[in-house]
């Protein structure tokens, strides 16, 4: 997943992203090192945070833009 890519670009770190989504520190970790997988509704959450679309998210695509 991009999360780790997306999330160093923007300067925010792990626990500031866990706060705005309301996630633990330790699972958005787990994310980026592909420890776990999300649910839907968090990869939506971190789409929608990052205002890019769920393929590009998961590496779909190289096109960050949401189809609308």
């Amino acid at each position: 997943m991009r999360l780790k890519q997306l999330r160093k670009q923007r300067k925010i770190s792990q626990l500031k992203l866990a706060l705005d989504l309301n996630l633990n520190q330790n699972s958005v970790s787990r994310y980026e090192n592909g420890e776990r997988e999300a649910d839907y509704a968090t990869l939506i959450a971190f789409a929608d945070y990052f205002g890019v679309s769920l393929d590009y998210l998961l590496e779909r695509t190289d096109n960050p833009k949401m189809n609308k």
